[in-house]
């Protein structure tokens, strides 16, 4: 029973690792103009967030971690 238990949650384990999350690459210039907007908008939404996010808070760090130090 304890070796039946076993050996389904190692399948179980690994197979949540074998199945890749995929997105298709964009294919035409307005799906890519759509990725391109979405990343800006993703982007702004960090910048703003990291703006009004204190210091002293445990998300700034994670919020402006990938802000460039020279940006205003």
């Amino acid at each position: 029973m304890i070796r039946t238990v076993i050996l389904l949650s190692l399948v179980l384990g690994t197979a949540a690792c074998a199945v890749p999350v995929y997105e298709p690459e964009p294919v035409t210039p307005q799906q890519w103009q759509e990725r391109q907007d979405r990343i800006a908008r993703q982007q702004a939404e960090r910048d703003r967030l990291c703006a009004i996010t204190k210091p002293e808070d445990p998300r700034h760090d994670q919020l402006c971690n990938s802000i460039p130090r020279d940006r205003p």
